[in-house]
């Protein structure tokens, strides 16, 4: 499938270059030298697009030393329209406990492959996630979760927190993250280095027009424009020569993969195909990317990754252990733990990680067969046995009537507190320490933090916490 120019500007990034943060942003020797290189990993980051009612997916099933089955209970019915699941309906799913509280959690039914990555070690379930002054607004929210910017600081406006560290690392003639998408996403945004957009490798081609033409005469026109740009003496026109030089060459790689994926991994593709939808099919084309590195397939080196699964916006027929909700979770649990077999059978699964996020979770209280905007919920950080350590980290939201806001969201607490929240970018800090070898400093000045003074992007919170225990 052939794109368009202005396709191609969308995926790309380019569009990104004259708006953004210029070129020059990591520029100095010293920054890129403090940045250890990546070396032999992967990073993969999967958005639950809608808000995911997260006291729905991470469940508990006993009070333990508090109150928290019992209040589930109490906001949440059996019956017509009714999304509670029962314990009984929750012993196929059973994790650890809550780590305040102490009752024991389950995940939705509908979740059984994390399930099973759970039980081999290779799910880390992280509770109450969320920022301070929280949005509610899907736009915002989003925006915030993906330039980890609570404070709403024009400074990081378009620019993402994965990108910022590509930008950091990562030369404009390398293309070091792919988006299976139709355009970039807002987490791998930046204007320094090349990130695509690809809806499947055999169909990325040079984007040629609809009409016709000489299609060799276009692609020489191409080169030899990206070239003249990238030996300018402008920052903005280099970056747009070196991505267009990059990219080009990119077409003509990576369809090869699909025939280096397929003729050897025909077995793990049928296993795709079997659940049939979008995050199977998507996170298919991540493994032919990842095994085209492992394989040297030539021009290719990306070891990051974006994709999404929308759905999650479940006002109203959320079902309880069937239905909507568990058509989504069922999903992306079956096609993680599909991916992850797969990944382990080609010997990379301890050096993927990967992420799983969604804007906001969903008030405790039934809204008819639904659920409204809420305040925290858990996030999900999956890799291979021996890179993470698999496990419940944070506590549950307290979700008795008496500690719920006006609006009957859970609050949001950084004070010390038995149901202190997690800040989400301690888990994305933690991934930057721990999986892409950055210093806390570094993390803190150049990744999280828009502002010079460390302390004030952290006033509204009790403090830091880079070191969450996930991964070693």
């Amino acid at each position: 499938m052939a794109i368009s120019r202005r396709q191609f500007i969308r995926r790309t990034g380019l569009a990104t270059a004259g708006t953004l943060l210029g070129p020059s942003l990591f520029a100095s020797p010293f920054v890129r030298r403090a940045f250890a290189n990546l070396g032999d990993r992967y990073l993969v980051v999967i958005f639950l697009d809608g808000g995911n009612d997260g006291l729905n997916t991470v469940i508990p099933v006993t009070n333990g030393g508090g109150s928290l089955r019992t209040d589930y209970e109490a906001h949440r019915f059996t019956g017509g329209g009714g999304i509670r699941i029962t314990p009984a309906q929750l012993a196929g799913t059973a994790i650890a406990n809550d780590p305040n509280t102490g009752a024991s959690l389950a995940l939705h039914p509908g979740l059984s492959g994390f399930k099973d990555l759970y039980d081999a070690g290779r799910l880390a379930v992280i509770q109450g996630c969320g920022y301070p002054e929280y949005s509610l607004s899907h736009e915002e929210s989003r925006i915030i979760w993906q330039s980890a910017n609570p404070l709403r600081s024009g400074l990081l406006t378009g620019t993402g927190w994965v990108g910022r560290h590509l930008a950091a690392t990562y030369p404009g003639t390398q293309i070091p993250g792919v988006c299976i998408s139709n355009s970039i996403a807002p987490d791998f945004r930046q204007s320094t280095t090349s990130v695509l957009a690809i809806n499947e490798v055999e169909n990325f081609q040079f984007p040629w027009d609809s009409y016709g033409g000489d299609q060799l005469a276009k692609a020489g026109a191409f080169e030899d424009l990206h070239a003249n740009a990238s030996a300018g003496a402008q920052a903005t026109q280099v970056f747009i020569g070196n991505v267009g030089s990059a990219t080009i060459a990119s077409t003509q790689n990576y369809p090869a993969l699909q025939t280096t994926y397929e003729s050897t991994r025909s077995a793990f593709s049928q296993l795709y195909a079997d659940i049939d939808r979008s995050t199977a099919y998507d996170l298919r084309e991540v493994a032919k990317i990842i095994n085209g590195v492992r394989t040297g397939v030539m021009g290719v080196s990306a070891r990051f990754f974006s994709i999404d699964n929308g759905g999650y916006d479940t006002h109203s027929d959320q079902g309880g252990a069937t239905g909507q909700h568990y058509d989504l979770h069922r999903e992306v649990g079956d096609s993680l733990k599909v991916f992850y077999d797969d990944l382990a059978d080609m010997g990379v699964a301890d050096k993927v990680l990967t992420v799983v996020w969604s804007e906001f979770a969903r008030r405790i209280e039934q809204n008819g067969s639904g659920t409204d905007h809420g305040s925290q919920g858990p996030m999900f950080v999956i890799g291979g046995v021996g890179a993470i350590n698999g496990g419940v980290y944070g506590n549950h939201p307290n979700i008795n009537n008496l500690d719920l806001e006006d609006d009957g969201n859970t609050v949001y607490r950084q004070t010390a507190h038995p149901f202190r929240s997690t800040d989400f970018r301690d888990v994305f800090g933690t991934i930057l320490k721990h999986w892409l070898n950055m210093t806390q400093p570094q993390i803190l000045s150049n990744i999280l933090h828009p502002d010079a003074a460390v302390g004030e992007y952290w006033s509204l919170t009790n403090g830091i916490n880079l070191d969450m225990g996930f991964l070693s």
